[in-house]
């Protein structure tokens, strides 16, 4: 559910990217940079892989691109 959130987070953001200064397009990627390094750090500590966070949501296909 966390790469779900995450993953909706980033897409919504980069969508409003236009509308932002240069100061917040940087700090937005600086944040999207430490959020995916937080994940990483979390499917290590678990044992997880990128596979293993694909949900399948059913009509919508998968959450990860292959």
């Amino acid at each position: 559910m966390v790469e779900l959130v995450r993953q909706l987070m980033e897409r919504q953001a980069l969508r409003r990217m236009d509308d932002l200064d240069d100061a917040r397009v940087e700090a937005l990627g600086t944040a999207l940079m430490r959020l995916d390094d937080a994940m990483a750090e979390l499917r290590g500590r678990y044992g997880l892989s990128v596979a293993d966070l694909n949900l399948d949501l059913g009509p919508l296909g998968r959450l990860l691109d292959q």
